[in-house]
């Protein structure tokens, strides 16, 4: 089965989430199915769905009888127990021949490469792939098509395309993230279930009513976004270089899946057959009427805001299976001492040798960057992405700050999304001016592979999701010299990690990494709803706002000069009573995130952390002085095993 328009493949690809559903799934029109074996993959919740390995060899041959194709789903982050899985995993795919793998480690082409594998591989949209350099990156690599950017409008679509002849997939129906693929962090630092490796609790859809500047707004759901429906726009998807139209729903029942790839079916090849006469509305108000949530053409056109939230009943986090929510609120883990003892304790099993330390920060302001200067802190990042009130960093101000640098090393910092503008506004500042920059500290691969050969040193973010050493050893290939860990990774995964990653790592042990990232503007909702009492923000200023969920937590949102939205913890996270032991394994980066505060809290925390780096056996007495900063302390990820 293949369709064409203008000589060019137009694919209908569906979804299975078993192997009954996919005998029902790969009969109906869609072109190819998409499917997950037991293991490796971003719907892990329920053990009665995915395929086992007899089934998905089946599930291939049957679909190639039929001319079809399927494709298999590898796409979370692998930990060191998944490495070793992964390698019998993928020699068997390989011996089934799948039309492609679709993926989100990096580590997986480390391990075909290791393997001698050959397997076609599509990266994932949890490699949020969003602009030119990064689609050249994945063309060298091997990749041969990308699932586009959940944020990625269809003009851009068509000018990547033409410009790379990549292959495009793109979501058209089904279940959305409001996070931007591969930056939503939060449930695997609040639950120890991370949304990279498929078990994602979604706090996004708990009802929060949302305060900022001393006053409440009665939100409802204000993260929960529709489901995405592109039914009455096949024209323009086909129009825009898209071969294939991707349906969500690995977890859908096989009537809801049947009904729905059948109507984009006929639509489809209608259009195929008369685009003069195409009738764009033929079943919508079936389509609308047999909706789980509101629909919605999300980023397919313009920049959504408010109206790409669901106001329906299943907009909450609710599984379609059972009814039941995915989670409630819950209080960030504070530090206890037993926790404490016990990492202490995990950590002193592991012994490597102790590198000197160095403390690095990330800083919001250039008054943050002269107090980091102040303090001896060994490396500064000027962020790339600032908060407001705050400016990005002037020319000015980065030259006043390398010319009084000393010994210490300052790294600009590049946004974590990045479109063509962006890649010629820091190309010219980069080779036009010798700001006595030591390097940038990047956020994504296309940004690795424009800057690897200007000179300069290259420091991976969090935000690249390092979380294992093959991945590591991907990106150090790719030019990087420091890594900074995923924080999402838990104790144990950290200290394999530290034993045999192939270059530095840099591990965030103050502060707070943004844990969700959304081009979505939670700010707009003080616009259109009125204030039903006043009441200031309990631990952040009120200019910022903050989601306050059904048990009180308040969780800041801070917002930076293009929009972009940054939800952080509430409680710091707070390494510092065991940084001699971390040390003692072999890290010796450590790193504070440090946007959000203010100059005081800035100062008082790089004193007490550069103090003991200097001398690591005064941890304990320096963080029981460390007041906490404001609603308090917590480990993060190191509190799961």
């Amino acid at each position: 089965m293949a369709r064409f328009f203008n000589n060019r493949e137009v694919e209908l690809l569906a979804p299975a989430g078993t192997f009954e559903i996919f005998e029902k799934v790969i009969h109906s029109g869609a072109d190819a199915v998409y499917l997950g074996g037991k293991i490796l993959n971003m719907r892990m919740h329920r053990k009665d769905y995915n395929l086992t390995n007899e089934e998905l060899s089946s599930a291939v041959k049957i679909a190639h009888s039929l001319n079809k194709k399927v494709y298999v789903v590898v796409n979370n982050l692998f930990n060191q127990k998944d490495l070793k899985d992964a390698k019998e995993y993928l020699k068997f795919l390989e011996s089934i021949q799948p039309d492609a793998l679709i993926i989100q480690d990096l580590s997986i082409l480390e391990l075909i490469k290791e393997l001698n594998l050959n397997l076609n591989i599509h990266s994932s949209v949890m490699m949020n792939v969003h602009n030119l350099e990064s689609i050249k990156a994945l063309k060298n690599l091997g990749i041969t098509r990308i699932v586009a950017s959940r944020e990625m409008d269809l003009k851009t679509i068509k000018a990547l395309y033409a410009q790379t002849n990549m292959e495009f997939e793109y979501f058209v129906h089904g279940d959305m993230c409001i996070s931007h693929g591969g930056q939503c962090l939060y449930s695997g630092m609040l639950f120890g279930k991370s949304s990279n490796r498929g078990l994602c609790m979604k706090p996004c859809r708990w009802d929060f009513k949302i305060k900022k500047d001393g006053l409440v707004y009665l939100t409802e759901y204000p993260m929960a976004v529709k489901d995405m429906c592109m039914y009455e726009h096949i024209p323009e998807l086909i129009e825009a270089g898209i071969i294939s139209f991707k349906i969500e729903g690995r977890m859908r029942d096989s009537d809801y899946l049947i009904r729905l790839i059948n109507f984009y079916s006929d639509a489809i090849d209608r259009y195929i057959d008369d685009p003069i006469c195409f009738d764009r509305k033929k079943d919508s108000m079936s389509i609308f009427e047999s909706r789980k949530r509101d629909l919605s053409t999300a980023y397919a056109f313009e920049k959504p805001g408010l109206k790409n939230i669901n106001r329906r009943y299943e907009g909450t986090g609710v599984f379609y299976s059972h009814g039941k929510v995915f989670s409630n609120p819950v209080e960030e883990f504070e530090i206890t001492e037993d926790r404490v003892h016990t990492i202490k304790q995990t950590l002193l099993e592991n012994l490597t040798s102790n590198k000197k330390p160095i403390l690095s920060v990330r800083v919001n302001s250039f008054e943050q960057a002269k107090i980091a200067l102040e303090q001896n802190v060994d490396a500064i990042y000027l962020s790339g992405e600032v908060f407001e009130p705050n400016k990005p960093f002037s020319k000015k101000e980065i030259l006043e700050l390398t010319q009084n640098k000393k010994q210490r090393k300052i790294y600009l910092g590049l946004p974590r999304m990045m479109f063509e503008d962006d890649f010629s506004k820091y190309t010219h500042l980069l080779n036009e001016n010798n700001l006595g920059l030591d390097g940038l500290l990047v956020t994504n691969l296309g940004a690795i592979h424009k800057f690897k050969n200007i000179n300069l040193e290259l420091i991976g973010d969090y935000c690249l999701n390092i979380y294992n050493e093959l991945s590591a050893n991907f990106y150090k290939k790719q030019g990087l010299s420091v890594a900074a860990v995923s924080v999402e990774t838990p104790l144990k995964d950290l200290i394999e990690m530290v034993k045999k990653a192939p270059m530095p790592l840099e591990l965030i042990v103050q502060g707070s990494p943004a844990v969700l990232y959304l081009e979505h503007d939670l700010y707009e909702n003080i616009k259109v709803h009125t204030p039903s009492k006043k009441e200031d923000n309990k631990y952040t200023d009120n200019n910022v706002l903050v989601l306050v969920d059904d048990k009180g937590f308040e969780h800041p949102v801070y917002r930076d000069n293009n929009g972009k939205n940054y939800l952080l913890l509430y409680k710091d996270l707070c390494y510092l009573p065991f940084l001699k032991e971390l040390n003692s394994i072999g890290l010796s980066r450590f790193r504070i995130e440090a946007c959000h505060y203010n100059l005081e809290d800035l100062t008082r925390v790089l004193y007490s952390y550069r103090k003991a780096l200097d001398n690591l056996d005064i941890c304990n007495e320096l963080y029981s002085s460390l007041k906490p900063m404001k609603a308090g302390y917590t480990l993060g990820a190191l509190q799961f095993d």
